[in-house]
């Protein structure tokens, strides 16, 4: 790079880190957007760019250019076809709480199913799996020996998975 291109990378340079952040400012306050803004800060600088004599002109006297060409950019954007004629949409909202609509099915869908059992046979599922007890402890709750609470949970889980796979649910 000879010296007079490397002088005026430089000059770009500087340029672009003393005035960026002001005309971005002064493009978003005109805009209201932020990818616009950025657009025609960048647009702003790439003409500058092109007019290298500006470089030479007075700090004060650039910035004044530079919040001209920015101001004309806003406006031939605001009268441009795209802008008469796309819609803006508004940006999606962030979601603020993981969406529950899949575990509220489940749960409608396993109540659903709890229900085709006989009383016993759900009682033992429901303490058993929901309430998370051993056979053991099954047994004593119910006053059932323990055989007989692990065939209650046994067959209830059974005839919940065949009412399911009647139903078309396989999971």
């Amino acid at each position: 790079m000879d010296d007079d291109a490397a002088r005026e990378a430089e000059a770009l340079r500087e340029l672009y880190t003393r005035h960026y952040a002001a005309v971005l400012r002064h493009v978003i306050a005109r805009t209201r957007n932020r990818d616009d803004a950025d657009d025609i800060a960048q647009e702003v600088f790439l003409r500058a760019w092109q007019h290298k004599r500006i470089l030479n002109d007075d700090p004060g006297m650039v910035r004044a250019w530079m919040f001209t060409v920015a101001r004309n950019l806003v406006i031939d954007q605001a009268r441009s076809a795209r802008s008469r004629h796309e819609v803006r949409n508004e940006p999606t909202p962030e979601r603020t709480a993981p969406d529950d609509v899949e575990k509220v099915h489940t749960r409608i869908l396993v109540r659903d199913l709890l229900r085709t059992l006989g009383d016993r046979q759900r009682e033992a599922v429901v303490h058993s799996f929901f309430a998370e007890r051993s056979t053991t402890e099954l047994a004593k709750e119910l006053g059932i020996a323990e055989g007989t609470a692990k065939s209650r949970v046994h067959y209830g889980i059974r005839a919940l998975r065949a009412t399911a796979l009647r139903h078309g649910i396989s999971r």
